[in-house]
């Protein structure tokens, strides 16, 4: 064993040998023995010393000084290089103050760093979906031959825990809706002597929009954020591990039956949700304008389409599958906490309703400019 000793400040220090943890309560003792004050470079020597680590040099910092450590090389020129570096790299870290002072922006800087943190995290977030939609598409397509491998069983569970079980909220929500607009278009048609027109309005406001949109929301809300806490349960239990160890794909498997119960659910929901909000209408206007069931439907078969009725249905499968498919990608994403799962959960629910609306808008827009 290497021997340490250090003397008092009228005797040369030396310290020799290799220096392992051993050592370290020795030497601690032998530095709170000395007058430490009184040591310098001058009655330490450093030349016997063959490796030196962390808390070694820590020891001779303490010994000598920050100072005169990061001066090693001037007076221990026979100390290796690798000793010399790691002393002047402790000391100038020991010197270093604790407290670093954080640069100063203008707060117009800070605010267009943050608009652009926020550019570039919804462009990668965009670029993530799209990507993930043409691996659910192509997923689709290889399954649409192979009869065999489609997960019925899985999708009929699905179709039942988001579709059926949401009819009485989504008739019950618009129903109260219907009535609302109803109410609105009789209290303001009434100054201009065309309540018949609350007809009209209630129609073609919910065949056109907002059965499939209240729809459409309810299950963002409802069976977006239930797909993305069930697969990023999965995710953070590391099942999603297991299931490509054993060979499985984990979008065949897991993506697929929750798209195509999305996609016959949400057209099914939206009827109901339009036949909800007519009826709706037609109570406001049974009792507030004294116009009766049958003159409801005569007024209704005559004055709307059945073009409405398909362009507001049209746009169904198109919700459905960005709701599940945002869904499924957020619970990939949680990183198997509770609190991610959680942060997905939110992220997943706030981007399927501002796809949902954002999508209506341009559908909208695009009917309107075609005609129809």
């Amino acid at each position: 064993m290497p021997s340490e000793w250090i003397a008092r400040h009228d005797q040369t220090v030396a310290l020799h040998g290799e220096w392992t943890l051993a050592h370290y309560r020795d030497i601690k003792s032998a530095l709170a023995q000395s007058d430490i004050g009184q040591v310098t470079h001058e009655t330490v020597s450093l030349d016997a010393i063959t490796r030196l680590d962390t808390a070694g040099a820590v020891l001779i910092i303490e010994l000598i000084g920050v100072e005169k450590a990061t001066s090693v090389a001037e007076w221990a020129a026979e100390l290796p290089k690798e000793q010399q570096a790691l002393l002047i790299r402790i000391a100038e870290a020991m010197n270093a103050p604790l407290d670093v002072a954080q640069p100063s922006h203008s707060r117009i800087n800070q605010a267009l760093a943050s608009v652009g943190l926020q550019m570039v995290g919804l462009w990668s977030q965009q670029r993530q979906l799209l990507a993930f939609i043409g691996l659910v598409i192509a997923t689709l397509f290889y399954l649409a031959l192979r009869p065999r491998r489609w997960r019925l069983t899985a999708t009929v569970a699905h179709i039942q825990q988001s579709g059926l079980n949401a009819v009485p909220i989504v008739a019950l929500l618009t129903f109260m809706v219907g009535a609302v607009v109803a109410f609105l278009g009789a209290t303001v048609l009434q100054d201009f002597g065309a309540t018949i027109y609350t007809i009209d309005l209630v129609a073609f406001s919910f065949l056109r929009e907002f059965g499939v949109l209240l729809a459409a929301i309810l299950l963002a809300g409802r069976t977006a954020s239930a797909f993305t806490a069930q697969i990023g349960a999965m995710k953070s239990n590391e099942e999603i591990d297991a299931l490509q160890a054993q060979g499985l794909d984990p979008i065949e498997l897991l993506v697929l039956p929750r798209v195509m119960a999305m996609l016959i659910s949400l057209p099914m929901l939206a009827f109901v949700g339009m036949l909800s909000g007519l009826a709706g209408g037609a109570m406001v206007t049974s009792l507030s304008l004294d116009i009766s069931l049958t003159q409801f439907m005569i007024t209704l078969q005559k004055d709307v389409s059945v073009t409405h009725f398909l362009v507001g249905l049209s746009k169904a499968p198109v919700f459905a599958f960005v709701i599940a498919v945002i869904g499924c990608l957020e619970g990939f994403k949680v990183s198997g906490s509770a609190q991610s799962v959680g942060e997905h959960t939110t992220s997943s629910v706030v981007q399927s309703i501002f796809m949902v609306i954002l999508i209506d808008a341009v559908a909208a827009l695009f009917f309107m400019e075609m005609g129809w």
